[in-house]
This record gives C-alpha cells, structure tokens and sequence, in this order.
C-alpha cells in the first residue's frame, strides 16, 4: 500500500497559491502566457511532455505556462479565480464551482474507463459486499468524483451516505489511513488505484463498472473564453491530435507519461489498457454530457449535498461564433 511519502511524492505540488497569483487576467489585453492547470495523467500531461501547445502557440507569440494540482476541486477553485485559464476534472467539482458561484465555463470533454474508480478495503477484511460497508469508515474526498462513485455503489447496496462513517480525506491521508487500518475502506481513482491495487494486501471491493459513468470535463474561465475563444478552440483541437497519437502508440506513451508524472510504467500501462480508454476521444460539450451532469446536479441536490439548484446549461460554452 502506498505510504504518506510515496502518495506525497505522487501528487506533487498541490497548493496553487504557490503556483500562480490568484489575479484575474483583463479581457481586453492580448493574450500573452496560457495558464493551464494539470494533474497527474491524461492527455494534458502528455501534451505538457511534448510541448505540443507551446509549438502550435509560438509562431503568435503566445507562452505556456503549467500549474499542477493534485484534484479538481482546487484546480477549478483557481480556474474560477482568474489564477488558471483552462484545466481538467471529474464530473463533481464542477458542481460545487458552479454552486459557489466560481467564473468558469464547461469547454470540453472526455470519457475514461469505469474500472478507473474503485472502492478498495485490506485483503483480510470481513467486508465482502457493498452492503457490509454499513457502519464503516470509509474515506474518499468530498467534491470530488469518488464522492459520486461512493454515492452511487452504496445505492446498490440500499445505503446511502448516512449509513456510514464517511472520511473526507486527500489521496495522501486516505493511503496513510488505509494502510493503517484507521479506516474500513478507500473510494479513489487512477493512478492511485492501479498502485494501491498492486498491493498484495489489497483488495477491490468494487468498480465503477455498472455504477457509474466515467464523465470528465476540460473547463476554462468565464472571461478568458469570452475574450480568447478562438485560442480555447485551438486547444481543444490540439489536446485531440495529442491523444489520438498516443492512442495509436502506447508503448510510447506508457514511457512519455511516466516520465512527465513519475508513475512506474507498470502502473501507468494499467491506466492506459482499462476498457473504455481513448485518449484521443476529446470533444465539445454533447447533448448528453450536458445530461449526465444536470442529473447529477439534481441528485446532489436532493441529497443536499450542494446548497442550491444548477442549470448545467447556463455555463457551457457554446463555442466560436459562425
């Protein structure tokens, strides 16, 4: 199991205001450095590696610039700050941006594999079934996508939330936690689960697989799109050609990002093979991902866990105009 240090190690710088100032860029200057927030994988990590937009920037006199986050939440808190232009996420923080009023928009999106998510418990625990979670500690980090994950497989069960002992927890001190047994079970994501899930003292209790769909989301800021539209189309459009070329040369890639993010290659192999993997599958927000996310919002509505109604349409962008 992975220990404080090793998760540590993994996540990398996670505080944004180390990073970035926390200053909204003025719409009406020419663009000058885009500011991207990144976490550990995917098609941004690999475009970081490569250098892919700075290439395709360059000629417009336009730099590139890369903070690095260990989740959604914080990287949309300083997306919606003004501190960062453009980023990735999970299908739940967007939400609770939203809720609180950040100034973002959904610019994108993309699809992995179910089997990317899990709920993970020690090898020798009686917990057998997602119904044996009743009572149970169980840790996974508020606002983010596990805590859909959580919501959703505890539901199959006939639980919900309230029925066990949740932990709001980071990937860090969730693995510290669980590798001490101070809590029953893990909600978490790739790549943290494909190394935990290496551990001989680890067991899946359950994927995402048949609970939840693996919606992720590029968002940027409100203004920076209102003012750089045809900037944020251009990347969209390169963050495609990047992906479609890792698809189609996987071992590459599998050396590429582990380079960039300092996940083993073992690991990284398991994140890029799980079914449903493509990474070159990204595209405008769709009919149905604007769906899948109203739904969402409703549910964690009901459950009061955002504080008010979303309409997940008013912050799409709607793209360049014709």
């Amino acid at each position: 199991m992975l220990n404080r240090r090793q998760t540590l190690a993994l996540l990398g710088t996670a505080a944004v205001t180390a990073l970035v100032p926390l200053t909204a860029r003025a719409t009406a200057d020419p663009l000058k450095t885009l500011r991207i927030g990144w976490q550990k994988g995917g098609v941004l990590a690999l475009a970081k590696g490569t250098g892919a937009l700075e290439k395709r920037f360059e000629a417009r006199g336009v730099g590139v610039s890369w903070a690095e986050f260990s989740s959604g939440p914080p990287l949309l808190e300083a997306l919606g700050a003004g501190a960062v232009d453009f980023g990735p996420t999970g299908d739940v923080p967007p939400l609770f941006a939203q809720a609180a009023g950040g100034n973002l928009v959904y610019a994108g999106t993309y699809k992995g594999s179910p089997d990317g998510s899990a709920i993970l418990v020690r090898k020798d625990s009686p917990v057998r079934t997602l119904a044996d979670l009743r009572g149970k500690r169980v840790a996974f980090k508020r606002g983010s996508s596990a805590h859909n994950f959580t919501v959703k497989a505890l539901r199959t069960a006939g639980l919900t939330v309230n029925d066990i002992k949740a932990s709001d927890l980071s990937p860090p001190d969730a693995a510290a936690a669980f590798a001490s047994g101070q809590i029953d079970a893990w909600s978490i994501w790739d790549p943290y689960l494909a190394i935990a899930e290496k551990r001989p003292e680890t067991r899946v209790l359950a994927t995402g697989r048949g609970i939840v769909d693996s919606w992720s989301y590029f968002l940027s800021n409100g203004d920076f799109t209102a003012a750089h539209g045809d900037i944020l189309s251009e990347v969209l459009d390169e963050l495609a050609k990047v992906g479609r070329a890792a698809q189609d040369n996987l071992d590459e890639t599998v050396v590429a990002l582990s380079k960039i993010t300092g996940v083993p290659e073992d690991i990284q192999r398991i994140t890029l093979t799980r079914k449903g993997v493509r990474l070159g599958d990204v595209a405008a927000i769709t009919p149905e991902a604007i769906a899948y996310q109203q739904a969402l919002a409703d549910e964690f509505y009901d459950l009061k866990i955002i504080p008010k109604k979303l309409v997940i349409s008013d912050i799409v962008w709607k793209g360049q105009p014709s």
